[in-house]
């Protein structure tokens, strides 16, 4: 059976119960989708063993997925509500089979909101359905829906709650206003109706529970400021997670530079409203307004770098892993290159003693001699984590988009990064396409706590990570 996994005890990153590191670096998927549509009355069921055990292969660790997909009438997990549909019970069963098989866990969340706002006419929720609920701006507040799916959790925790593959719940995709008559201040009694009642059913029944995160739209936040004290603070939550569909550069990237220098601005905003000790990642990220609205499908090689660049921007500003794409195009499956990403970041994080770095966002306080660098920095003074990316050698492609010049003269760059602890470091320079290490130097930090870096030659971007010797 698969450890389970829980936060660690004072750092802002993840453990199993056997206390060795885990990394959270995987991608949003659904059961609808190519590589695990053969579940459903299993179909093909050697399709999604092979899918999952190529995941595994290319070093990802987590799905994030929603119990039914509300894209269409076939895949509801009720129908009517309070009634469990035979078919999709058994699809999670053989998903948490196979996902053991292959060492790989689930960032479960409940309830579709998207396609069940868009489709609410159909939804078994719907109380013209002979759902609980009269409107879909009354999710968060009657009382009858609140009954509906605490008991859709109930049933979930007891079939497969006791599996480590279940990684944690995000209890609300994407809480909004609009789910609440325009308000925000029920967030906070809806987030710990949920919260209490899953904890003390685990509680009850495994002596233990999975964590706990909701998520939000990332620009909410902008427009509800006030949401951030539930998402970020609630006391019942366990880590935090946003969605960074940041207008113009991530959810319509014309390069593949803006949206990484974006990327790391909303983590180390996310990590200012943050307890020190709370992990924080992106649980969506993506081209969503160029794939959805302008009907954009990218190109593999400029996508595999924006990919690249937002995961590692993600990373390295002090979040958990390389946060969670969603797909975006089509089909909804990530390119090949991606996975090669993947497995390239799932290299560097065994350099780190994640649930020992007590890690704070230094993109702003480190220094880079050579402005043709955007750089991004986390460290505790023990260890750090830093990227550098190119920016001045992004060359207009044929589609009018812009990517870097992976054949551009290499050019040497100092770092200076404060707060590091005077001692002895073992530093290690890494290669982010081909996930290999490049070169270790050992540096000493003097009593001005100040750690100073020579790499001789970046093309385009580079990894470092920094640790005791």
């Amino acid at each position: 059976m698969l450890p389970w996994v829980q936060t660690a005890s004072d750092a802002p990153y993840f453990i199993t119960e056997n206390g060795a590191n885990w990394t959270p670096i995987g991608q949003n998927d659904a059961i609808t989708w190519p590589e695990l549509e053969g579940l459903f009355r299993r179909k093909n069921i050697g399709e999604a063993d092979r899918y999952l055990a190529w995941l595994a292969e290319h070093g990802v660790t987590c799905l994030r997925l929603m119990l039914e997909y509300a894209q269409g009438e076939h895949r509801y997990f009720e129908n009517p509500a309070g009634t469990f549909s035979q078919n999709m019970v058994r699809l999670w069963d053989d998903l948490f089979t196979l996902c053991a098989k292959h060492n790989l866990r689930i960032l479960l969340t409940p309830v579709d909101t998207f396609w069940m706002w868009k489709r609410w006419q159909y939804h078994p929720y719907n109380r013209k359905n002979g759902g609980p609920c009269a409107k879909r701006s009354e999710w968060l507040i009657c009382p009858d829906t609140l009954a509906a799916v605490k008991n859709r959790l109930s049933f979930v925790a007891e079939r497969w709650g006791g599996s480590g593959v279940l990684f944690a719940w995000d209890l609300w995709n994407e809480i909004h206003p609009a789910h609440a008559n325009g308000r925000t201040d029920v967030f906070e009694t809806f987030i710990n109706e949920l919260s209490t009642h899953l904890r003390e059913l685990e509680m009850r029944l495994y002596g233990r529970c999975h964590p706990q995160t909701v998520s939000i739209f990332g620009p909410t936040l902008q427009e509800q400021p006030a949401a951030a004290d539930v998402i970020f603070r609630h006391k019942m939550l366990d880590f935090a997670s946003t969605h960074f569909y940041d207008a113009g550069t991530i959810d319509n990237p014309k390069d593949t530079v803006a949206s990484a220098i974006t990327a790391g601005q909303l983590v180390r905003e996310a990590l200012s409203h943050l307890p020190a000790s709370r992990p924080f990642f992106d649980s969506e990220h993506g081209p969503i307004h160029a794939f959805k609205d302008k009907h954009i499908i990218f190109a593999h090689d400029f996508d595999d770098e924006y990919f690249r660049h937002i995961q590692w921007a993600h990373i390295a500003s002090g979040a958990a892993g390389g946060g969670m794409r969603w797909p975006n195009r089509h089909p909804h499956c990530l390119t090949p290159g991606m996975r090669l990403a993947q497995k390239a970041m799932a290299g560097f994080t065994d350099l780190i003693d994640w649930k020992n770095f007590r890690r704070k966002n230094l993109n702003e306080e480190l220094t880079v001699s050579d402005r043709r660098f955007a750089a991004f920095a986390c460290a505790d003074g023990r260890q750090a984590v830093l990227w550098l990316l190119r920016t001045d050698t992004q060359v207009k492609r044929p589609d009018r988009l812009r990517s870097l010049d992976q054949h551009a003269p290499g050019i040497p760059v100092e770092i200076t990064l404060p707060g590091m602890t005077a001692g002895h470091y073992e530093v290690i320079t890494w290669d982010t396409v081909h996930g290999r290490a490049v070169e270790k130097q050992f540096v000493q930090v003097k009593s001005d706590e100040t750690l100073h870096l020579h790499l001789a030659s970046v093309v385009s971007d580079i990894a470092v990570a920094v640790r005791p010797a």
